[in-house]
């Protein structure tokens, strides 16, 4: 199986590894431009970036299928606070399936800083005085605890999306 990931982020990479390492995938990175902000603030929004990348990592190589990770946040009806929503995107070149990763709600300062226009990766890092948590192990790892990471919450993301190729029931 030949995948190209619309992105040369190695958690995005590591997580479309992760996810199909049952079928020995062979995996391209891809640099893409999402075509939406940098920071994504809707699902809408989040689930086309995912589409773009997929779309383009496709494109772009000979790979069976191409892979689309987008991040994003998104005020959820019924749900308090700002979430962080993670979305993937698989196409064949003929269909194209969408699946999401965890949602978790970001604290009130992380949230107040997003909304006065500042993106997610610089602000975690700013929080915890590092770099590239983004490329780590990610806001999802940091406010977790640790029980879950970027690379496992993009998988289950990677997973929903990619499964609708891998069995019968979506013909």
């Amino acid at each position: 199986m030949r995948v190209a990931v619309g992105s040369t982020n190695p958690v995005k990479v590591e997580a479309v590894e992760r996810t199909l390492e049952g079928y020995d995938p062979v995996v391209t990175a891809v640099a893409v431009d999402s075509g939406v902000p940098e920071q994504p603030w809707s699902i809408p929004e989040t689930v086309t970036g995912a589409e773009n990348r997929a779309q383009q990592a496709f494109d772009r190589t000979d790979a069976t299928y191409g892979v689309g990770l987008e991040g994003g946040v998104a005020d959820l009806e019924g749900v308090p606070g700002l979430s962080l929503i993670m979305w993937a995107a698989v196409t064949d070149g003929r269909r194209i399936e969408r699946g999401s990763g965890p949602t978790l709600r970001l604290p009130e300062r992380v949230a107040a800083r997003l909304e006065n226009g500042a993106e997610l990766g610089p602000v975690m890092d700013d929080l915890l005085g590092s770099n590239d948590v983004a490329e780590n192990e990610g806001a999802a790892g940091v406010l977790t605890a640790g029980l879950t990471d970027r690379s496992q919450a993009l998988g289950e993301a990677v997973a929903c999306a990619f499964g609708p190729f891998l069995v019968s029931h979506y013909e």
